[in-house]
């Protein structure tokens, strides 16, 4: 019986970390892979959110980079941000990445003549 009781302390760290882990870990690791399937779904025209408060619309998506189109009306302006710096997806946009694409090849078409 001795013997029994010297491991406990043991038992119980382990029932800790168990309860610890599926309590706080778990949970997080879901939230990490769903923003990361999110992030990895955006598409031109989509309306998000930057972990810094930023709000705008994709109107360019570069390998790690987007860059968003921020202001209404005539203040707007363009900034680039990372990827990993968005925090949220605020509205889908209607714009399909092709056609966005196939309007921008076009503008560089007519900018080089």
């Amino acid at each position: 019986m001795e013997s029994a009781q010297q491991f406990y302390p043991i038992i119980m760290m382990v029932l800790i970390l168990v309860v610890f882990y599926f309590i706080l870990i778990r949970p997080q690791k879901k939230k990490e892979k769903a923003l990361k399937d999110m992030i990895s779904a955006l598409k031109v025209g989509d309306e998000v959110a930057s972990i810094g408060g930023i709000h705008g619309k994709i109107e360019k998506i570069k390998d790690n980079l987007f860059v968003l189109e921020t202001g209404a009306g005539t203040t707007k302006s363009y900034i680039t941000i990372e990827k990993s710096a968005i925090a949220r997806l605020i509205k889908e946009g209607k714009a399909k990445e092709n056609a966005v694409a196939s309007l921008e090849e076009a503008k560089d078409e007519n900018s080089d003549k």
